[in-house]
């Protein structure tokens, strides 16, 4: 393979004998070095061809799995992306781009803590120096949301464009990455139980940051330009939807996103089992019993006041400050305080509707316990007045708190 080739489908045939060589133990920079020679750049859309080929030609996906790493780092460099597709800010694949960025940028701090006076030869570190990298791993963590919306709103559409190979190997990486972020939490919490001097630890914290990086040259030069590729703009505005029933990672997408031509209730695949019947939220989703054990199980008393001055809900945790009756739903709220407080009442009410006031505070000695009762204004995100949110809360306990309770001491 000394000359150039240009031919698209001998250059697939080539790139497929020379992926076999790493298989069979060749070495990764002579592959390398032969592939750069011989093929140049590959378009990104070649390689998922080849991988698929491989897979349904027999070699095995665990062999595939095992070597992903040494394909990407022969790889590196050679994937052309020419004629890729571009996306705006709310597209679900800007989304996930703006993610990797943060991932970087959260590691390329990581990374800076390795190296500062905890990192030196002979040292121990101080706790605060392993409470900072622990900080950074925990939002690491988030990964896994990024991954999961891959794997359960990306992957069924290749799947069903006949894209099955890429998909599997890469949720395989997934878990490994997952598996190597765990055990990097685990060292670090061991570490700071047994002061193990932190020089030792970094390589297999940095295993896992590496794996998380590798992923995203994955995502960005092969796995975005291939999806932009296969899915319809009705499966993406599936994906866009059903996003924040899953979650972000380290970004939060503020633009609303819809294709042209499709309608709002327009969908690209029936919709998952598992959306159906749920509360979709901007941050996630609920089924009516998970929001109702939620709420119950805030330990604050919830009341919440409609625009019209009706009492709507309120909350029944098991230790209730104030106790409620159902009668009192439909109510006005000012019927339901003694004439003494009403004027008070309706005072707040009126702040709020004018957006005078968005917040009113008492405190009461209440059966013997210090208790905290605050009025909440509740607005639409043009400030349009929804209602009024009570909440009360019994300080007695947390006024005693003194010095630190942290999460590493929990028993």
């Amino acid at each position: 393979m000394s000359e150039f080739i240009n031919n698209s489908e001998q250059k697939r045939k080539a790139l497929k004998e020379l992926i076999l060589k790493l298989h069979t133990g060749e070495n990764p920079e002579q592959v390398k070095a032969e592939l750069r020679q011989a093929l140049g750049k590959i378009p990104y859309d070649d390689v998922v061809r080849v991988e698929q080929e491989l897979i349904a030609e027999g070699l095995p996906q665990e062999e595939v799995v095992k070597l992903c790493d040494v394909h990407t780092a022969v790889l590196d460099g050679s994937i052309d992306q020419t004629g890729a597709k571009t996306v705006t800010p709310g597209h679900p694949v800007h989304t996930f781009k703006e993610e990797n960025r943060a991932l970087e940028r959260e590691i390329a701090d990581l990374e800076k803590l390795y190296h500062g006076p905890a990192g030196e030869a002979g040292a121990v570190p101080a706790a605060d120096q392993y409470y900072a990298i622990m900080q950074h791993f925990n939002r690491l963590m988030d990964v896994d949301k990024h991954y999961k919306r891959k794997e359960n709103l990306v992957f069924p559409f290749l799947e069903k464009h006949g894209i099955t190979g890429p998909p599997a190997v890469m949720w395989a990486k997934h878990d490994e990455t997952r598996g190597l972020m765990k055990k990097a939490l685990q060292i670090l919490h061991a570490g700071l139980e047994n002061r193990t001097e932190l020089r030792w630890l970094v390589p297999e914290l940095q295993a896992a940051t590496r794996a998380i990086i590798d992923m995203i040259g994955k995502e960005d030069n092969i796995l975005f330009p291939m999806c932009l590729d296969s899915l319809t703009e009705a499966e993406w505005y599936d994906v866009y939807r059903q996003g924040p029933e899953i979650g972000y990672c380290l970004y939060n997408p503020t633009e609303e996103w819809r294709p042209a031509g499709i309608a709002e209730n327009e969908t690209g695949a029936a919709v998952d089992d598992a959306v159906q019947g749920r509360i979709i939220l901007p941050t996630g989703s609920l089924s009516v019993k998970e929001l109702v054990s939620l709420l119950d199980s805030v330990p604050v008393d919830i009341t919440f006041v409609d625009a019209e001055d009706t009492v709507r809900y309120f909350s029944q945790g098991k230790d209730r400050i104030f106790t409620r009756s159902k009668a009192i739903i439909g109510r006005k709220v000012q019927q339901c305080h003694p004439p003494a407080s009403v004027a008070t009442v309706q005072k707040i009410i009126d702040d709020f509707r004018a957006a005078r006031r968005d917040r009113a505070s008492f405190w009461i000695n209440h059966k013997g316990r210090f208790v905290l009762i605050e009025y909440f204004a509740m607005r639409d995100g043009q400030g349009t007045y929804l209602g009024t949110m009570e909440v009360s809360q019994d300080l007695t306990d947390k006024r005693k708190l003194e010095g630190e309770q942290r999460l590493l001491s929990y028993k």
